[in-house]
């Protein structure tokens, strides 16, 4: 959606509206439906994130979500679990600094994978400009409760300060809603990623449907 493409990605990379999931986050509903959900109402990546689950539980529901994402063209990422991927057969993984090594992941993986990694500050983005990945999880953009183990966010300047310092795609993560998604498309990112805006929306259909739009309009301004 960003105007220029990155020639390096790997095919069916799209990171505009990047869903991350947080079953607590769904109340009643299950994260097999927000997804669907999710998806129909324009979600183009979606994130396995239950750290609570069991390998069993979490290689179900992955392989649940596989095939749900499958006719949508829709990349399934698993969050950190190199093993569960490669079990599912999943798009990739994304992997945190504290994580398994990229260049590791990479020989598991293989050359079509898409890996992603979690960058904090700007020197570790320096860091990993020599790694075979995919993006960037630019993290936390503005304080969230759902990373409080992060105490330095990134704002819209850093945010800016990244996008100048890496051609790879960034996608911000932290904090993002409704409220701020257009200006964080215009300080640079690639594409967004949230857990509770449409995790605990009461329509995630219609969440996806807004913040789509509202990155659309991110993207004529910053173009």
């Amino acid at each position: 959606m960003r105007k220029g493409q990155h020639p390096d990605q790997r095919p069916g990379f799209d990171p505009t509206l990047y869903l991350v999931t947080d079953q607590r986050l769904c109340g009643e509903k299950s994260v097999l439906d927000v997804v669907g959900l999710a998806v129909r109402g324009g979600a183009t990546m979606v994130q396995l994130r239950e750290k609570r689950l069991d390998m069993r539980s979490l290689v179900d529901l992955a392989r649940a979500l596989k095939g749900l994402l499958e006719p949508f063209g829709v990349p399934l990422i698993i969050n950190d679990r190199v093993d569960a991927a490669l079990a599912v057969g999943a798009a990739g993984v994304h992997l945190g600094q504290h994580d398994m090594p990229a260049e590791l992941a990479r020989h598991l993986l293989g050359s079509r994978a898409l890996i992603g990694l979690s960058v904090e500050r700007l020197g570790q983005i320096h860091e990993a400009e020599r790694l075979d990945v995919d993006y960037y999880g630019v993290s936390p953009i503005f304080p969230t409760p759902t990373k409080p183990d992060l105490h330095t966010a990134w704002g819209l300047a850093g945010l800016a300060m990244a996008r100048q310092a890496t051609a790879k795609p960034l996608v911000a993560i932290g904090g993002i809603g409704m409220e701020n998604a257009e200006s964080v498309f215009r300080a640079g990112a690639d594409g967004v990623a949230v857990v509770s805006a449409i995790c605990a929306a009461p329509d995630p259909l219609k969440a996806a449907e807004a913040l789509i739009q509202a990155l659309r309009s991110g993207c004529s301004h910053s173009q």
